[in-house]
């Protein structure tokens, strides 16, 4: 069964050493990962782990809540970044209303901004979307034109008809570990509503563990197995078959895995 998280983070020193990290991922079956730059030194770090490790992808982008850096130059390099072979999407990207300083005008500016760089690019991108489903929602319906290369929203936690009206838009849904547990009522309605060839699995790592490593930190890729298995239970189905659906779905959505 090969597995697939398409979205944590590997900076950051959490993990000790990288090497025995990725050994300890590859015997779980977690065959690829995709990990996720928040600003210019973040994603260029991905890059180079992605240029050592032949299963690490990488995607390059300012987060919401990381634009202190953020500039006309420093999207230049992120373009650059993204140019590399092995960079499938530009991300994570977004809005993300949850402190009360928040900026939505930057936000909006640098989140549209990085959206017309991955049209230009032809490259999906990674969305976080936080408390803002409403002005998240319009502005992917108003700026659909610039999804023509697809869009995840990773680490989905909006409402199952707000995923249904972004599913419209063509849209995918990735679900981590908090899916696992028993109160995630509305993850569960939600993956049993989406349609199984928009849904993928990611673990966020290193924060977000799931049940059965409850409050320990940092969670790694290995708990993608879990989250597979909780989706496909959530589905009713096979988790073997479950495995090979957002297997396929990751390559859809991000070609260049392939």
């Amino acid at each position: 069964m090969k597995l697939i998280d398409v979205h944590c983070h590997l900076d950051g020193g959490y993990y000790g050493d990288i090497d025995y990290l990725l050994r300890r991922v590859k015997a779980a079956n977690v065959e690829k990962l995709i990990t996720a730059g928040v600003d210019l030194n973040t994603s260029e770090f991905c890059a180079e782990l992605a240029e050592k490790y032949d299963c690490v992808y990488f995607t390059a982008g300012f987060h919401p809540t990381e634009l202190k850096e953020y500039s006309d130059g420093a999207l230049l390099q992120i373009e650059e970044l993204a140019k590399q072979k092995k960079c499938v999407a530009i991300g994570e990207i977004g809005l993300d209303y949850h402190y009360g300083d928040t900026d939505k005008p930057m936000q909006t500016h640098a989140f549209l901004s990085q959206l017309q760089l991955a049209c230009k690019l032809g490259l999906p991108v990674q969305i976080h979307s936080r408390d803002c489903a409403e002005d998240m929602t319009q502005l992917l319906k108003a700026n659909a034109n610039l999804l023509k290369s697809g869009a995840l929203m990773h680490c989905y936690s909006h409402s199952a008809e707000t995923a249904k009206e972004l599913e419209k838009l063509g849209l995918y849904f990735s679900f981590g570990g908090t899916c696992t547990y028993s109160g995630s009522k509305k993850a569960a309605k939600c993956i049993s509503l989406i349609s199984p060839d928009r849904l993928l699995t990611e673990t966020d790592s290193p924060y977000l563990a799931p049940k059965s490593i409850h409050g320990l930190f940092p969670n790694t890729p290995e708990s993608i197995a879990e989250i597979l298995e909780r989706m496909a239970e959530v589905r009713g189905a096979d988790a073997g078959n479950t495995a090979d659906t957002v297997w396929g779905n990751a390559h859809r959505l991000f070609k260049k895995l392939n």
